[in-house]
């Protein structure tokens, strides 16, 4: 008995990018494209008709940009969406709007209509992770974060998940639609679905947030201390709801987000946009200091190094893990001796088995490590294998993780600072 295919609807304005993703899902026995579409209008009516899967939507379109449909879509009629769009630095932020709003990845497309090359297994493979991803409803717009010169968050004691405001990013000016649009025209997708269609399998709300405990001002780090995270579907919106929760004392975080060449520099400033701390993508030989998150560099492995100075990353070319660049296990197995027992690490949403091996192995060398929970997460795939081989010490819910993070800091940093005293 043969399962079930995907079913993919493409929506692109360009006639060579249709063909050509077209025949390059043709490849796989588990898609089947069952229809295209130039524009969101007679997009609007293929998924009426045909009810697909997946989409994969295209943002510069005539009529109707594409963030623009997809609001629609998430409001109307939710269903997995894959991004494609341009290698361009406007591009790259339309795609990490794309992703506030709910789309469950984005893949860069190439300026030449036929250079597609190797993009067509990467699709398919991003295709077979969103047809069993848990949804998200988009993430609140976020005001800009001010940056404190210390810790001055709300402290509060009740572990009770209560939604907070506005902590949060900006939408990038970049990513506003630049095309105007008749939503009477386009906006009813809902109206016109089937009761059994209307509303998808698995829609998440987006993480309540949870009270945090704070860091004391004057707080002393042991110097060896990291916090290493993680993630891979869905991690974007993820590591923004657990970072923009975090002060900006803490010690330096390293970042490993499975995301295309391109599309981390993006990634990074918006999260630095919002965040307590500086966040950037890393360079080679940058300092890891406190109050500093390195995101890696699409298309690169991000490694940790110790020197006379403290720690530095080491960001190079070499064969993908997991059929990953960067690998969260690269950046893990690269701390154990060095960190070791000074790391706080977890694993986020995801598909695969990236760092599960790494956080065992850091585990096994006494580091603080846990993974995100099945259901909040959009893809339970990473967490998962590091919870069944045990890499992972707990499962958290993802508006836990930060006040579990910053928990963990205070406590081993509370240690250091008694060995310090009882040492003087």
């Amino acid at each position: 008995m043969t399962s079930k295919k995907i079913r993919v609807l493409i929506v692109d304005d360009s006639a060579v990018v249709r063909k050509v993703v077209s025949e390059a899902l043709a490849h796989d026995p588990e898609i089947e494209v069952v229809g295209t579409a130039m524009d969101p209008y007679i997009a609007r009516d293929k998924i009426m008709q045909l009810k697909p899967d997946v989409l994969t939507l295209d943002i510069e379109m005539p009529r109707m940009d594409g963030l623009t449909f997809l609001k629609i879509i998430m409001e109307e009629r939710p269903l997995p969406v894959i991004i494609m769009s341009s290698l361009t630095k406007t591009g790259s932020h339309h795609a990490m709007e794309a992703l506030r709003l709910g789309a469950v990845d984005v893949l860069g497309k190439p300026g030449g209509a036929y250079s597609f090359g190797d993009l067509g297994p990467q699709l398919i493979d991003k295709i077979k992770t969103a047809a069993t991803a848990r949804l998200r409803r988009p993430s609140p717009t976020r005001a800009p974060f001010r940056r404190p010169a210390t810790t001055n968050l709300p402290v509060s004691n009740d572990s009770a998940a209560t939604p907070a405001a506005s902590a949060h990013a900006p939408v990038t000016p970049h990513a506003a639609p630049t095309t105007p649009a008749a939503p009477s025209q386009v906006s009813n997708l809902k109206s016109q679905a089937s009761p059994s269609t209307a509303t998808p399998r698995h829609v998440a709300p987006v993480a309540p947030r949870a009270p945090l405990h704070v860091l004391p001002t004057a707080t002393r780090h042991h110097p060896r201390r990291l916090i290493l995270l993680g993630a891979s579907t869905g991690g974007t919106e993820a590591l923004r709801d657990v970072l923009t929760q975090l002060p900006g004392d803490l010690p330096g975080i390293a970042i490993v987000q499975h995301i295309p060449a391109h599309f981390s520099k993006a990634f990074a400033d918006r999260l630095n946009a919002s965040c307590a701390f500086e966040v950037r993508e890393a360079v080679d030989g940058d300092r890891l200091v406190p109050g500093l998150a390195l995101v890696a560099p699409g298309n690169f492995h991000m490694m940790i190094q110790w020197t006379g100075d403290g720690y530095r990353v080491r960001v190079a070319d070499g064969p993908m893990v997991w059929h990953q660049r960067p690998a969260v296990d690269i950046l893990f197995k690269s701390a154990v001796d060095l960190v070791g027992q000074h790391a706080i690490a977890g694993i986020l949403t995801g598909m695969g088995k990236d760092g599960a091996e790494g956080l065992l192995r850091l585990r096994e060398k006494g580091a603080i490590t846990f993974a995100q929970d099945e259901e909040s997460s959009v893809v339970y795939g990473m967490p998962r294998a590091a919870w069944e081989n045990g890499a992972a010490q707990r499962q958290l819910a993802l508006d836990l993780i930060p006040s579990h993070i910053i928990q963990a800091v205070a406590t081993s940093s509370a240690s250091h600072a008694t060995s310090a005293h009882a040492g003087a």
